[in-house]
């Protein structure tokens, strides 16, 4: 018995862990797949970039209720039940708004809610299991994960692309992608770890209303999501507007736009993958400088290059830059476990304006200014992020471990 139950463990932890990244992954498929197709939505709908952006915001709309609501929900059922229920829900999300554009903007504005909403709830559970293979292996494989969900997306761009090429029915692309999401990530979470097997959280988080409010008023704590809501802004936008920038801004085929958001999330996916290594070379702090001066210097070459191919230069270095500001971020509020629940809420809710706020930001300054300029606002608040960057230096005393 003694000598059998750690080989037990281990297979265990290790099936969980790559049912782990099974759930990262096809996240990442499934979110990059539909914004692969907003294009063709788009022109579907007549959708100036102003309206455009009121559409969008219905999906991280869902995603902020996601994010209120999602801890009870993984705390009552479990992350392997959550994440099953929510790739159910995004499968007939995202077959509705394939479907729905053909009746008009209600129906793409319901399932985009419910969209973002699976998907929020799906990212919470995914990385409390996440956190539960850690302990079970002893290693910090997180940033790992995460890379996994950029593999997903990067894969996603470019199956949109091919698709896109080939003139498949938007319909038929994200109808199929849905189904294979759905049905790919519930055979793959029967192997997740009960989340019993991770630590229980402090009870503090749950010591009433004043205790909460008081992690709203730490100045480091509403920096460090000032922080992340810039780079979230700089990722999302990238995500959002990248491809519509491309055929607006540099008469580019939609092929060609769809290519560009590919090149972005794989240099995103190329930080993510090998940044760990240089922040515990050099730190949070030097390196998060040089990839905010990264960002700021491939949104210019994106907004100001003169031809498709220095947008594409910056299209890299805009996802090279933004890789590692939003788990960095997390990473920071959780410095002091006893406060990392609360302290995270904080930083991830003001981080996630970005989603909610972003695309009709965009939208309008693109009504008024074209979208590709409209991306300056972006590249303002990345500088601003650069300046407060002293805010993630891991606070003394703490463990030192980069997501």
């Amino acid at each position: 018995m003694i000598t059998t139950t750690p080989i037990a463990v281990e297979a265990q932890a290790g099936a969980a862990t790559r049912a782990t990244y099974a759930a990262f992954i096809w996240s990442g498929v499934a979110s990059a797949s539909w914004a692969s197709r907003i294009p063709q939505i788009r022109d579907a709908l007549h959708l100036a970039p102003s309206k455009l952006g009121l559409v969008l915001l219905s999906m991280a709309a869902g995603s902020i209720l996601a994010l209120v609501g999602s801890g009870h929900i993984v705390a009552r059922f479990g992350s392997r039940k959550t994440v099953a229920v929510m790739a159910a829900l995004l499968t007939v999300a995202l077959a509705g708004a394939a479907s729905g554009y053909h009746l008009g903007i209600a129906p793409v504005v319901v399932s985009l809610l419910l969209f973002g909403f699976a998907m929020g709830a799906w990212d919470v559970a995914m990385n409390v299991q996440g956190a539960v293979v850690e302990r079970a292996v002893g290693r910090s494989i997180m940033a790992r994960f995460h890379a996994g969900f950029s593999v997903g997306t990067v894969a996603g761009a470019l199956l949109g692309a091919l698709m896109v090429t080939l003139h498949v029915p938007v319909t038929l692309h994200l109808a199929l992608t849905a189904i294979v999401v759905g049905a790919s990530t519930i055979y793959a979470v029967r192997t997740f770890m009960p989340d019993g097997a991770a630590e229980s959280a402090p009870a503090e988080g749950d010591s009433g209303l004043q205790h909460t409010l008081r992690f709203w008023r730490e100045p480091r704590t509403l920096l460090v999501g000032v922080f992340v809501l810039a780079f979230a802004l700089a990722e999302g936008t990238g995500i959002d507007w990248i491809s519509i920038s491309m055929i607006d801004g540099y008469q580019a085929s939609a092929a060609v736009g769809t290519l560009a958001f590919a090149v972005f999330l794989a240099a995103m996916t190329t930080g993510r993958w090998f940044g760990p290594d240089l922040l515990d070379r050099y730190g949070r702090v030097p390196v998060l400088r040089a990839l905010s001066v990264i960002t700021v210097a491939g949104l210019a070459l994106f907004i100001f290059g003169p031809n498709v191919l220095t947008a594409f230069i910056g299209a890299l270095l805009w996802g090279l830059g933004t890789s590692l500001g939003f788990p960095v971020g997390m990473s920071a509020a959780s410095d002091d476990p006893r406060f990392a629940a609360p302290r995270v809420s904080v930083v991830a809710s003001i981080g996630y304006c970005a989603f909610l706020g972003g695309p009709p930001m965009i939208g309008f300054l693109g009504d008024h200014f074209t979208v590709i300029k409209s991306l300056v606002a972006v590249t303002v608040l990345v500088a601003l992020a650069a300046m407060i960057a002293n805010a993630i230096k891991p606070l003394p005393g703490a463990q030192n471990a980069h997501k």
